[in-house]
């Protein structure tokens, strides 16, 4: 398991749904992590949707590693996902769950079924194999999704608020283990949240998403200092009020 990140790049893409209209030009620097940020309904899991393939632009390119995937499935693209919700199969065990990052229909071989093992060591869970995700905790079901991730070692990690409905304590151990799988495998992940704190924690870059654009982009570190972009600024003030 030993894939690195690859660039990402949003080619002038145009997208619409109802009455709603995104454009994106922006580039993802390939094994960094990119926090994405903005508004509710801004359009920020729609650019995580056209990256994985979830959505098809009408206009523009999605580039992954220089490759045109713009008409490729998401099975086609080299890409892992996390949602909120973890997407776990409730009548799966823990084992099962994580294995199907390897194979869709569980056909797996004894490499494949160390590499499960080695994933939910590295997540924190050696020894919960056999649980059913209604046995775990909140925090514990992310754990499980994330080790999937390992297992697919795809070069691309797409998080659309995967801790959002932790609390802060368990947050804050989830983003330290992401950060450490991140150390050791750097791929390119492009994470949504909606914490200023999540953002200037772990990650280096930060795209900001205003009505369906991208507002600013940049370091994160220029983000969060007196003379980061105006629009973020405002942004994060109105959540601190």
């Amino acid at each position: 398991m030993t894939a690195r990140g690859e660039a990402v790049r949003l080619d002038r893409v145009l997208f619409s749904y109802a009455e709603t209209m995104v454009r994106f030009d922006v580039d993802f620097a390939p094994g960094e992590i990119t926090a994405i940020m903005g508004p509710s309904g801004a359009g920020k899991s729609t650019l995580l949707n056209l990256v994985a393939g979830f959505e098809e632009p009408r206009e523009g390119r999605v580039l992954i590693g220089g490759a045109d995937v713009t008409a490729a499935p998401p099975s086609g693209r080299p890409v892992s996902m996390v949602f909120q919700e973890n997407n776990l199969f409730a009548h799966l065990d823990v084992a099962s769950n994580v294995g199907l990052g390897r194979s869709p229909a569980l056909k797996l071989t004894a490499s494949d079924r160390e590499d499960v093992q080695e994933a939910l060591t590295r997540v924190g869970l050696a020894g919960m194999t056999n649980r059913l995700p209604r046995e775990l905790s909140g925090g514990e079901r992310q754990r499980v999704a994330l080790a999937r991730v390992l297992v697919r070692d795809r070069p691309v990690l797409l998080l659309d608020e995967p801790f959002a409905s932790l609390g802060p304590a368990l947050r804050d151990e989830m983003l330290d283990l992401l950060a450490g799988v991140h150390a050791e495998r750097p791929m390119t992940v492009l994470f949504v949240t909606h914490q200023p704190e999540d953002a200037r924690k772990l990650a280096k870059n930060m795209v900001f998403v205003e009505a369906g654009m991208v507002a600013a982009s940049g370091k994160a570190v220029d983000f969060f200092n007196n003379s980061g972009p105006e629009a973020f600024r405002r942004y994060i003030g109105a959540e601190r009020d």
